[in-house]
């Protein structure tokens, strides 16, 4: 059976600590002092294609597998008609991994929409509200939490909080959050202690992107120029000489969260 602790709310089985704002603050002086523009201007449908040809790929290739299918297919209902293979034959002509796999989400996508929706305008979602919209969006194939929410919040622009390996790993070396979680379980617990404002999230989002791949990285992290690193456990444990080479503190160090 489920021990007690584990059946309270994530938030209160691992408490944000007081400086959770400060980490925010950090990140976003350092990387991304503006909010990111908003996109509402995008089909709905274009930008989850686009966002789903973007797992386990570069942007670059993303980016050049949509348009190559937005060149073979000006209608999305000429996607549908052409089938998965088609759909596929056209990946892999552009270049990038998984073709047959997002080939197969994307078909499946164009089917559930016609069979459900009876139309491949996904448009009525922004009607929707955000727990209704989730739930549409999650229940397409290939479509799972973190993608969903990179929708939300750039298309739809509600405050959900994607969090993808670069901000899973920076949650785990703060340890905010216990290493087992799996990365639905931190952005459930990020969606609920940081605070709903859609030009916070948005921008904590970009920066703690920006931070895992250029400072907080997979191998060899460049704790020695962080800006989290007066705040973060795991920093001596990854580059026991960074304190030591890292010299005075740089003025981002120093900003406060309402700065």
């Amino acid at each position: 059976m489920p021990s007690q602790a584990s059946r309270l709310p994530l938030h209160e089985q691992m408490p944000p600590p007081e400086w959770l704002p400060e980490v925010i603050a950090r990140l976003r002086a350092e990387y991304h002092p503006d909010p990111p523009l908003p996109r509402p201007e995008r089909q709905v449908l274009d930008a989850l294609i686009r966002t789903l040809l973007g797992q386990q790929n570069t942007s670059a290739v993303a980016t050049r597998q949509f348009n190559a299918l937005k060149s073979a297919y000006p209608r999305w209902e000429a996607a549908l008609l052409d089938g998965p293979d088609g759909i596929e034959t056209v990946l892999r002509a552009a270049g990038g991994g998984l073709a047959q796999m997002k080939a197969g989400y994307i078909h499946g996508i164009l089917v559930h929409l016609d069979e459900r929706l009876g139309t491949l305008d996904l448009s009525a979602v922004r009607k929707l509200n955000d727990q209704e919209a989730r739930t549409l969006l999650e229940g397409l194939p290939g479509v799972g939490m973190k993608t969903a929410s990179l929708i939300l919040l750039f298309d739809l622009l509600r405050p959900a909080l994607p969090v993808d390996t670069n901000i899973e790993r920076i949650a785990k070396r703060l340890e905010l959050v216990p290493q087992r979680w799996t990365p639905e379980k931190v952005e459930r617990w990020f969606d609920a202690v940081v605070r709903r404002d859609w030009a916070e999230r948005a921008t904590f989002h970009v920066a703690g992107v920006r931070h895992g791949r250029l400072t907080c990285r997979p191998r060899d992290p460049r704790c020695d120029q962080c800006v989290l690193r007066g705040l973060c456990p795991s920093a001596a444990l990854l580059g026991p000489d960074a304190f030591k080479a890292a010299g005075p503190r740089r003025d981002s160090d120093h900003v406060s969260f309402g700065a």
